[in-house]
C-alpha cells in the first residue's frame, strides 16, 4: 500500500490561505509562508481596528453634535446636560443624524431641552 503524502489536504489548506492573502502585494500574496504571515497581522489589525473604528466614530458624532448645537448658541456639553436634565433620552448616533439630515428637528431637541 503506497503512503499517502498529504497532496490534496495540504495543497487544499496552501489554497485556502493564498486565496485569503489575494490582493497584498508582492511575495505576500503568492509564497505561502510570507502570505500566512501576512494573514495573521492582517487578521490582529482588523481585530484591533474594529474597536478602534467605534471610537473614532463616536468622536465624529460629538463634533457635529457640537457644531449644530453652536449654531444654537449652546455648546455641546451643555446641551448633553439639558437634555439629561430634561429627561430626554436620545443617543448621540441619532443627535449627529438629526443634526446632519434635518436642523428643523435638531432645533425642535434643543429647544425642548431648554
Amino acid at each position: 500500500m503506497p503512503r499517502a503524502k498529504r497532496g490534496f489536504k495540504a495543497r487544499r489548506r496552501r489554497n485556502k490561505v493564498l486565496k485569503y492573502a489575494r490582493g497584498n502585494y508582492g511575495a505576500r500574496s503568492r509564497l505561502f509562508r510570507t502570505a500566512i504571515e501576512q494573514l495573521h497581522n492582517s487578521w490582529e489589525d482588523a481585530y484591533r481596528h474594529r474597536k478602534t473604528k467605534r471610537r473614532e466614530i463616536r468622536g465624529l458624532w460629538i463634533q457635529r453634535i457640537n457644531a449644530a448645537a453652536r449654531i444654537h448658541g449652546v455648546s455641546y456639553s451643555k446641551l448633553i446636560g439639558l437634555l439629561k436634565k430634561s429627561n430626554i433620552e436620545i443617543d448621540r448616533k441619532v443627535l449627529a443624524d438629526l443634526a446632519l439630515n434635518d436642523p428643523g428637528g435638531f432645533k425642535a431637541v434643543v429647544d425642548a431641552a431648554n
